[in-house]
C-alpha cells in the first residue's frame, strides 16, 4: 500500500506525537509499504531519535512566518561547530537544564502566542497555506491508497478533509479531541466544527484511549470504524548503557517526561529526602522551581539530567531500579511515557491521586506498584522498596518479561494500523465532506 502521512510533528521534533509516527512509519516501511510524510521544515537536528529507513520519503515545507523564522535560527545555530560527543552521537554530557521560563523561551512563546491569536488552532496553523499546496502536489504525484492525518495540530485534520473531498481514503489519528480543555475560547466553535467534520468524514478514526472514543461518541453520535491504538514501546532497541550513572548500592529511581501543571513532585521529593538510600533522577528539559531548589538542597538524592536524547533515555530506563510515572489529570488517559516504560523491563511506580486506567494496566500486567501520591503512602513504599533492593528481591512478584507487553510494541501497533488500512480499502467509499477553504 501507499501511505501519505500528514504529520506536523515529525523528526527532528522530539515530541511524543513525533515519536509515535516515526516508529509507526518505520514499521510500515518494514512491512513492505511505501510511505511518504508531509511535514514542516523544523530546522536543526535532534540526536537520538528513532532511525528512519532510507525508503521513507519526506516532503518538508515552510512552516509559516513565525515557525519558519525559528527554523531558520535553529539551522544557523546548529551549523556552528559543536563539541565532540560519544555513544553514537548520544551526548556524552547532558544538555543544560532550563528553568521554567528562560528569557529566550519567554520571548519565543510571546511571539508564538501573539501569532496564535490570528490562526487556528494555534501558531502551528500558519502552516496551512503552504501545506495545502504541498498536499495537492503529493496527492497528484504520489497517488496514495491511504491518507493518514496526525493530530495535533488540527491543521492536519483540515488537510485530511481536503484529501477526502478529492476522493482519497482517509484515516484520522486523534490524540486529544480537537475541542479540548486547553482550547482558547475564541476557537471553540471552529474546533468543534472540525472535530465533527472529522468524525463524520474520516473513513476510520484512531484514538489513543477508550475515553476519547466515548467523548467523541457523546458529542457527535456513535459510529463504526473507531479503533484504539495507544502509544507504544520500542522493545529490544536500546541496549544497556556501558556508562550507567546509577549506583548499585542505592535505590535508583528515574523519571523521564514533562511536568505539566497537574504533576506535582513535592511529596515524592519529601519522601526521597527521608530515605538517604534512594535517589531520584529526572530527565526533563524544563522542571518546576521546586525541583530546582530540591536538587540544590539534596544534591546526593535529587539529580537533574536536563535534556537527553531519546535513545539515551531508553538506555537509562532499562538500567534504573524503578521508573516513576505520574498520572494524567484525566483518569481515563494513560501517559504515553507509561507505554515506553513497559518496554524497558523495569518495575514502575505509578503515582495517582485517584484510581485510573494506568493503575489498572500496571496491576493487570504485574508491572509495578501504585501509590496514591500522599507522603505517608510514598514513605511506606520507600521503606519496603529499599529493603527489597538490599535483599535483591525488588522484582519479586512482578512479571517484567517482554511477552506480556508485546501487544504494545510499535511493530504490533503498526500491524493493527495495516489491518485498519486494508479494511478501509475493502469497504465502500463514504461521502466526502466539504473541504475547508
Amino acid at each position: 500500500m501507499r501511505f501519505l502521512l500528514i504529520a506536523y510533528e515529525f523528526p527532528p521534533s522530539p515530541s511524543p506525537q513525533s515519536l509515535r509516527w516515526a516508529y509507526l512509519a518505520r514499521e510500515l516501511v518494514a512491512r513492505g509499504h511505501r510511505v511518504k510524510v508531509l511535514t514542516i521544515h523544523l530546522g536543526g537536528e535532534t540526536p537520538g531519535l528513532p532511525e528512519l529507513p532510507p525508503a521513507l520519503e519526506t516532503h518538508r515545507t515552510f512552516a509559516g512566518p513565525v515557525r519558519g523564522l525559528l527554523a531558520h535560527l535553529r539551522d544557523r545555530r546548529q551549523s556552528r561547530p559543536a563539541p565532540a560527543s560519544t555513544d553514537n552521537g548520544h551526548a556524552a554530557a547532558v544538555s543544560p537544564l532550563r528553568p521554567p521560563r528562560s528569557w529566550k523561551q519567554s520571548l519565543s512563546e510571546a511571539a508564538q502566542g501573539f501569532a496564535a491569536r490570528f490562526v487556528f488552532p494555534d501558531v502551528r496553523g500558519e502552516w496551512f497555506p503552504w501545506a495545502r499546496r504541498a498536499l495537492i502536489r503529493c496527492l497528484e504525484e504520489f497517488h496514495p491508497d491511504i491518507v493518514i492525518s496526525s493530530h495535533e495540530p488540527a491543521t492536519s485534520l483540515e488537510l485530511g478533509l481536503i484529501a477526502k473531498a478529492r476522493g482519497y481514503r482517509w484515516i484520522a489519528d486523534l490524540g486529544d479531541p480537537v475541542l479540548a480543555p486547553y482550547t482558547p475560547a475564541r476557537w471553540h466553535a471552529r474546533a468543534l466544527r472540525v472535530e465533527r467534520e472529522t468524525c463524520r468524514g474520516a473513513d476510520h478514526l484512531i484514538v489513543t484511549h477508550s475515553g476519547a472514543a466515548g467523548l467523541l461518541a457523546n458529542r457527535h453520535g456513535p459510529r463504526s470504524g473507531v479503533t484504539v491504538i495507544s502509544q507504544g514501546h520500542a522493545s529490544g532497541s536500546a541496549p544497556p548503557p556501558t556508562d550507567t550513572p546509577f549506583d548499585p548500592r542505592r535505590l535508583e529511581l528515574l523519571y523521564t517526561g514533562s511536568f505539566y501543571h497537574f504533576r506535582k513532585p513535592d511529596d515524592l521529593v519529601a519522601a526521597i529526602a527521608a530515605h538517604p538510600g534512594a535517589r531520584l533522577n529526572i530527565a526533563s528539559v524544563t522542571v518546576p522551581e521546586s525541583l530546582l531548589r530540591a536538587a540544590e538542597a539534596l544534591p546526593g538524592q535529587v539529580r537533574l539530567f536536563g535534556f537527553l536524547p531519546h535513545r539515551r533515555i531508553l538506555q537509562l530506563q532499562g538500567s534504573a531500579d524503578v521508573l516513576i510515572n505520574i498520572a494524567n489529570d484525566d483518569p481515563g488517559q494513560v501517559p504515553g511515557k507509561l507505554y515506553e516504560y513497559l518496554g524497558s523491563g523495569r518495575p514502575i511506580l505509578h503515582i495517582a491521586r485517584q484510581h485510573d486506567t494506568s493503575a489498572e494496566l500496571i496491576a493487570s500486567l504485574r508491572r509495578g506498584w501504585v501509590s496514591d501520591g500522599s507522603l505517608p503512602s510514598l514513605q511506606r513504599w520507600f521503606d519496603q522498596a529499599i529493603e527489597l533492593k538490599s535483599a535483591n528481591r525488588l522484582e519479586q512478584g512482578l512479571d517484567l518479561g517482554p511477552e506480556s507487553v508485546e501487544g504494545y510494541s510499535w511493530p504490533a501497533l503498526a500491524a493493527r494500523l495495516e489491518a485498519i488500512a486494508e479494511q478501509v480499502l475493502r469497504q465502500p467509499a463514504s461521502a466526502a465532506p466539504a473541504a475547508p477553504a
